[in-house]
């Protein structure tokens, strides 16, 4: 089933062999909240606690695209969510972080990381805006819900030649954007997250 959700978003999103690979090894069922399986395989986001959500495969998909992740080593994500984004990058690349406020959803996803043998994936409860320090610089930054202002703890998080890629909201719509050290900023589509939000929920 994996394999058909991989090529239902390769109709939509021009994934590389690791991307499909990742897709095709990844079975998105494990992520889902109870009652949502029969929409495992479908390429819309689901409900998760607090207001947050399970993304749309296509969603990920794009967000692993616009990551560009030959040849990185780490990468650290904002918002874990269900684990599926985290899981889909840690058959990509060697390391991944990822941090969620929620605790709830971090003990789920650590017990889906286990369950599913994906153990270079670090994950912890933390209010996510502050980035995660004791293993920074990270090649890659990638928030999973939009904010309106760049942390500058999480600038500094990055490595030189690095970039974070983040939903942006400007006025009243989203832009998904790379943000480099140098201050350049490259704008690449609209797109609708959930906020970003301050805190830690245990």
């Amino acid at each position: 089933m994996s394999k058909i959700l991989a090529d239902k978003i390769a109709d939509y999103v021009e994934l590389g062999p690791k991307e499909y690979k990742a897709f095709c090894e990844i079975d998105r069922k494990y992520f889902v909240p109870a009652g949502f399986e029969r929409k495992a395989y479908d390429i819309t986001p689901l409900p998760l606690a607090d207001d947050s959500t399970i993304s749309s495969p296509l969603t990920i998909a794009k967000m692993t695209s616009y990551l560009e992740l030959d040849s990185v080593d780490s990468v650290l994500e904002i918002g874990c969510g269900s684990g599926y984004q985290a899981a889909i990058l840690s058959k990509i690349v060697r390391r991944v972080f990822t941090i969620d406020r929620i605790c709830r959803l971090v003990v789920v996803a650590k017990e889906r990381f286990k369950k599913l043998n994906l153990y270079n994936i670090n994950v912890k409860c933390d209010d996510g805006r502050f980035g995660w320090r004791a293993y920074a610089p990270f090649d890659r930054i990638l928030l999973s819900a939009y904010i309106e202002d760049m942390e500058k703890d999480l600038l500094e998080q990055v490595k030189d030649d690095g970039f974070i890629l983040a939903p942006v909201k400007i006025g009243n719509e989203q832009v998904i954007t790379r943000f480099y050290k140098n201050g350049k900023k490259e704008m690449l589509e609209a797109c609708e997250f959930v906020p970003v939000k301050k805190g830690v929920v245990k």
